[in-house]
């Protein structure tokens, strides 16, 4: 008799609260200090967005000089993986530190914070159109293929094992930013993304110059937020694409999310 190991679904994460499905222009945040708004304002569960598989809850933030809406992602809520320790938050906070420290600004405003349940990760919630995602985009916007490549860099990066169409935004100004980020940073590389498209073309020099910076210093910011053998990953893949700098092309035709969107 042979066995076969089927691994189980887990549970649903317990976090009470409605869900809620967006539509552009519902959401708008009006403030002239984001960090203020997410590290002090006052936090007001809205609900839950719709096919989460994590705890990921709307929030209203209020302050004196505004109010705005975030996405709260509480260690609470998340369900376990044999593959990555608790605390996926955490590398949403590091998504958006590695953005930063590349000059990219592709990820929105991050933070560590405390909320209605317990500590997470709170992220400044992106107005866009919910019509929109990578393939539209791609196939759509030309004009933005540029910032389709940044995301293509910072992903092999980042080691991102879930770029989904979807986890591209275009919100009203024409702006694209990434979401999404908490099963990043493996130190076994386990990237999986949509975008492929760029594959074989050279990288660009002006991106090139910040994985040289990468491979030189990782901030005490971002290791923090990491294990040690995750940091050494991180630099080795910086240091692969100094070597081989071309787009990274997927051979095998596995290295894809599912679902695709």
């Amino acid at each position: 008799m042979s066995l076969v190991w089927r691994p189980q679904r887990p549970p649903r994460s317990r976090v009470s609260a409605h869900e809620l499905t967006l539509m552009s222009g519902q959401y708008t945040t009006e403030t002239d200090d984001v960090d203020a708004l997410l590290e002090h304002g006052s936090i007001e569960v809205i609900g839950r967005l719709a096919h989460s598989s994590n705890a990921t809850l709307l929030v209203r933030l209020e302050v004196e000089r505004g109010h705005g809406h975030a996405v709260y992602k509480p260690l609470r809520g998340e369900r376990p993986l044999w593959d990555f320790p608790p605390g996926l938050y955490k590398r949403e906070i590091a998504a958006r530190v590695l953005s930063d420290t590349l000059g990219l600004d592709l990820v929105p405003p991050t933070i560590h914070r405390e909320g209605p349940f317990g500590e997470g990760s709170l992220q400044l919630f992106i107005d866009a159109d919910p019509q929109e995602h990578y393939f539209s985009i791609y196939e759509s916007r030309p004009d933005l293929h540029d910032r389709l490549r940044d995301f293509a860099f910072f992903d092999f990066i980042a080691n991102n094992t879930d770029r989904k169409s979807g986890h591209i935004l275009l919100d009203s100004h024409d702006r694209l930013w990434g979401i999404d980020h908490g099963v990043c940073f493996s130190s076994d590389f386990k990237l999986r993304t949509v975008i492929w498209d760029f594959g074989g073309e050279d990288i660009p020099a002006r991106l090139l110059d910040v994985a040289r910076g990468l491979v030189e210093r990782v901030p005490l910011t971002l290791a923090a937020l990491l294990g040690d053998d995750e940091v050494t990953a991180l630099q080795e893949r910086a240091n692969y694409l100094l070597e081989y700098p071309t787009f990274p092309i997927d051979n095998s035709g596995r290295r894809h999310p599912w679902p695709l969107i």
